[in-house]
């Protein structure tokens, strides 16, 4: 049976036994905050991203979006700093609101978003301080695009006259690039609610807008539905075995009162279409999901992503797993505070044992959630793939 990373998740995804329990992570916010502090262990200097993770043993998660939109009728300025940095007119953007390639990542400031349409003008900010430079985090968004009720018909403008424009060729070239040593993951948008609760609004914004402009909130959101749906019927064209919604899920935020309103039908109906395409669908859920541990098992989701669980968040892997039962399968499961120098080598130990003889020969997809962190150990994920590596999978027998 093939050993590589590529085959062992696809067969996990496929619900068959691979010969080890796939291992992956995503080692670019600990590279990133090395890099920039030249504190790169020796062992791995000039080393690439994937020569780093396989002297560690361990796949890479590769996150990719397929698309992109052209902005019709709009112009668009990014300052740093109070300095120009862009300006375009219609531009190609990965995303319509949110981060974007202009937003600075390497150096402490402000990167301010400016659209100019023919019904009026939108704005978000974007800051990062020195601490999140060095520790390789991204930009807050501190300044959402909606601030009052006029802005409801710009955004609509804008996500009215978005261009799609598919890009399948860099997510195949990508796999290609990958086989065997790593997994693409081709991006979504986030669903409806998690837009405008992560990028339109922010959250407390949002949560006050529910109450007071309920009317061109719901419009919002069915602008945010209609031009999702369209994304999900172009994905048949994207010949991909597994794709993810980077909604970001907190049952806080997303409470189980507001998942039932206003994610639950939609997941299922954004599950439906793409199942009927031959796809596995996954959510990122790196929040706190014990609130939702129900709703998530009714959602139509194949995957949770980047399942978080204790110390992390309230959630421990056993409440999600025996929760579950594999539908949605897990895929995360590693708490980085067991990577950090400070906590015991055997909490990590008896961690893994106990996960290990916990999930037995069910599918399971194992990466350290949220990210590799930069104060985390590279050496504790070395000794988390040696442990897999000699942990064999045996499925029961049939009478």
């Amino acid at each position: 049976m093939s050993t590589n990373v590529t085959e062992r998740v696809l067969r996990t995804l496929n619900g068959q036994t691979p010969d080890r329990i796939p291992f992956l992570v995503r080692l670019d916010v600990w590279y990133a905050c090395h890099k920039r502090a030249g504190s790169i262990p020796p062992e791995f200097r000039d080393m690439s991203l994937e020569a780093i993770h396989h002297a560690l043993g361990v796949g890479r998660q590769r996150f990719v979006v397929p698309f992109r939109w052209r902005l019709r009728g709009v112009d668009m300025t990014v300052t740093f700093n109070g300095a120009e940095v862009f300006r375009e007119h219609e531009p190609v953007v990965e995303l319509i609101c949110g981060s974007h390639e202009w937003v600075r990542a390497d150096q402490a400031g402000e990167t301010v978003t400016h659209y100019e349409t023919p019904v009026g003008s939108l704005r978000t900010c974007h800051t990062l301080s020195l601490l999140g430079v060095q520790s390789g985090t991204e930009p807050y968004l501190k300044e959402h695009f909606i601030k009052e009720d006029a802005d409801y018909r710009v955004v609509e403008y804008l996500i009215e006259h978005a261009e799609y424009m598919p890009v399948y060729e860099s997510i195949l070239e990508e796999q290609r690039r990958l086989e065997g040593i790593g997994f693409v993951i081709p991006l979504l948008p986030r669903i409806p609610f998690q837009q405008a609760l992560l990028e339109y609004l922010g959250e407390m914004s949002l949560f006050y807008a529910l109450h007071d402009s309920p009317r061109q909130v719901e419009r919002l959101l069915q602008l945010l539905d209609e031009q999702l749906v369209n994304v999900l019927h172009h994905m048949e064209e994207l010949y991909v075995p597994y794709v993810e919604f980077p909604d970001n899920l907190h049952g806080l935020m997303t409470n189980p009162s507001l998942f039932r309103t206003h994610c639950l039908t939609a997941y299922q109906r954004y599950c439906d279409i793409l199942h009927a395409q031959g796809k596995k669908v996954g959510s990122h859920t790196d929040g706190d999901v014990k609130p939702l541990l129900k709703l998530l098992k009714e959602s139509g989701l194949d995957v949770c992503e980047s399942f978080s669980p204790a110390p992390l968040t309230s959630c421990t892997f056993d409440e999600a797993w025996n929760a579950w039962q594999g539908k949605p399968m897990i895929w995360g499961g590693i708490p980085s505070p067991l990577l950090e120098e400070r906590t015991d080598e055997q909490v990590l130990y008896e961690y893994l044992e106990h996960l290990l003889a916990t999930v037995g020969w069910q599918p399971i997809v194992l990466s350290v959630v949220d990210m590799v962190m930069g104060h985390n150990s590279p050496e504790r994920i070395r000794s988390i793939a040696r442990r897999l590596e000699h942990h064999i999978i045996t499925t029961p027998d049939i009478a």
